[in-house]
């Protein structure tokens, strides 16, 4: 009998262990938010617009909403670099932020529904260089308020991307 009200006594302790842990953590399961993105004031376009941790602006591309791809190949990636964070961190910093998933399985942050992206020839806090940047849609920095005023001209070339300064 000593062996039955041991067990018994194991699976009680058991059962109260899962009960606990389903109650008092129900945040486990859920997403973590973490903040990524964030904003400044950008002088060179008069308005506020979104940043990284880093400084450096972000963009979304105008033809990528609703988990439709554009910039998935090597050549668009080469120059426009994606948000991502890990599975199960929900994006923070602004209202608006969510995530989607790239073709690569990455989770990518958006804004708005909009994939963001840093670019490779912004350098430093307040370069703006790929704003107004056409190819297969036309990028422009993500920004919480409307725009106030017309993009500054397109910085292309004329094979489509730029070559690095």
């Amino acid at each position: 009998m000593g062996a039955t009200r041991v067990r018994g006594a194991a699976l009680l302790a058991a059962a109260a262990a899962i009960s606990f842990l389903m109650v008092a953590s129900p945040g486990l399961a859920a997403a973590r938010s973490t903040i990524v993105v964030k904003t400044a004031k950008n002088a060179k376009l008069g308005k506020t617009i979104l940043t990284g941790l880093n400084g450096r602006t972000l963009y979304h591309l105008s033809v990528e909403k609703n988990g439709k791809f554009i910039c998935s190949d090597k050549t668009c990636l080469s120059f426009w670099h994606p948000l991502v964070v890990r599975a199960g961190v929900k994006p923070a910093g602004v209202s608006g932020l969510g995530t989607v998933k790239r073709p690569d399985g990455r989770r990518q942050v958006t804004y708005r529904g909009g994939p963001l992206y840093f670019f490779v020839q912004d350098k430093k806090r307040g370069d703006v260089k790929g704003e107004g940047f056409k190819d297969v849609g036309t990028w422009h920095v993500a920004s919480p308020q409307a725009a106030s005023s017309p993009p500054p001209p397109p910085t292309t070339t004329s094979g489509g991307y730029p070559y690095p300064r």
